[in-house]
Order: C-alpha cells, then sequence, then structure tokens
C-alpha cells in the first residue's frame, strides 16, 4: 500500500537524519484491487491520460437515468 511505503520512506529519512518525528498514515481498503496499478506505477508504467469530456459525455450517456 503506498500509504505504508511512505510512511516507512519517511521513517527512513529520518533515521538518515538522526531526527526522530511521529509519523500518522491512514491505512483503508484491502488493497487487492488496486495492487497491480501501484506495481505499474512504481515500474514508471503508467501514462497520463488527456480528459476528453466527449468521452466522458459518451460513457455517461449509456447509464440509466435515476430518478432523485
Amino acid at each position: 500500500n503506498h500509504a505504508v511505503k511512505g510512511a516507512l520512506t519517511e521513517a527512513l529519512k529520518c533515521k538518515e537524519e538522526g531526527v526522530s518525528r511521529a509519523i500518522l498514515f491512514n491505512l483503508c481498503g484491502h488493497g487487492h484491487f488496486d495492487m497491480q496499478a501501484y506495481i505499474d506505477y512504481q515500474a514508471g508504467k503508467l501514462t497520463d491520460q488527456e480528459y476528453d469530456p466527449s468521452e466522458l459525455a459518451m460513457a455517461l450517456s449509456g447509464l440509466p437515468s435515476v430518478g432523485a
């Protein structure tokens, strides 16, 4: 999980600097579904996607209408 990795990275940085800090992180979810995306992110395999309003409109047009 990226929260755990971030906390560990910060802890190692503190250790190198010889300082003591409280490190707080928030862990939520079970991580099953985002693990491959996280692995790909760490490996530099993800690419930035351009926001295309027309693609969003097309995707939303396929959803059923729901009353408020």
